[in-house]
């Protein structure tokens, strides 16, 4: 991983204008009885650090490890708030449902979203200075704005949603979503044409050029979500 970083790091280096996040987590951890708290807090530190020792950006990951070894969600205040009083640039959050892994079920300490959020949100104001934003994976667009509603001044939502980006990303009169999708991988040119159009100005186009992947999107995404990755390769 370390070396995929750095190649990836030197290829930006020669693109003006590139930017290169790299996910840090504590998938080298595995969960069990010896992956405590702290042990967590140890591994999310390696990995910030070898991304950060490369000037790359941080895309701070769910951690299973943490979703074991936490007792309560305070446990999750704590980590999240060391990790994140220790990296140098703001992060993006990746809030991971479990739908999309289900060893992450209960993340933030309450098997209830709403509640889960309430715990994130704390993180979010307690380090507001640390955190570029929040993405959230759970392919429901109504928590998704109604987390979006209650961000802190200045955080930008970014959609996990695949199943209804193209709405969430156009946005309402209370904000919008940035663009943060595994299906993009499979509809680049189609994403890039989208998106330059709503950057013109030009709404209709933008949904008229999305709308047909919507459909391969939600297939490629459907129960079981976890397995999505085959999809999206096969495309």
């Amino acid at each position: 991983s370390y070396e995929l970083i750095r190649r990836s790091l030197e290829a930006a280096r020669e693109v003006p204008g590139s930017v290169i996040a790299s996910g840090a987590g504590t998938d080298h951890l595995q969960p069990g009885p010896e992956a405590s708290v702290d042990a967590v807090i140890r591994a999310y530190e390696e990995q910030c650090e070898a991304v950060e020792k490369l000037g790359g950006r941080i895309i701070l990951m769910a951690s299973r490890a943490l979703a074991v070894a936490a007792q309560s969600p305070d446990d999750y205040v704590r980590v999240y708030g060391r990790i994140l009083g220790q990296v140098r640039r703001p992060v993006i959050i990746h809030w991971l449902g479990e739908m999309f892994d289900p060893a992450l079920a209960g993340y933030w300490g309450h098997a209830d979203h709403y509640r889960a959020m309430d715990v994130c949100l704390q993180v979010l104001r307690d380090n507001a200075a640390k955190v570029d934003g929040i993405k959230i994976s759970l392919l429901d667009k109504d928590k998704e704005i109604a987390m979006r509603r209650r961000l802190p001044q200045g955080l930008r939502m970014y959609t996990g949603d695949d199943f209804n980006y193209a709405e969430l990303i156009d946005g309402d009169a209370s904000g919008h979503s940035d663009a943060l999708l595994g299906i993009f991988d499979a509809i680049a040119p189609a994403a890039s044409a989208a998106l330059a159009a709503l950057a013109d100005g030009n709404k209709a186009e933008f949904h008229d050029i999305l709308a047909p992947t919507v459909p391969l999107s939600r297939h490629i995404f459907k129960v079981p979500t976890r397995f999505y990755k085959t999809g999206v390769v096969f495309m």
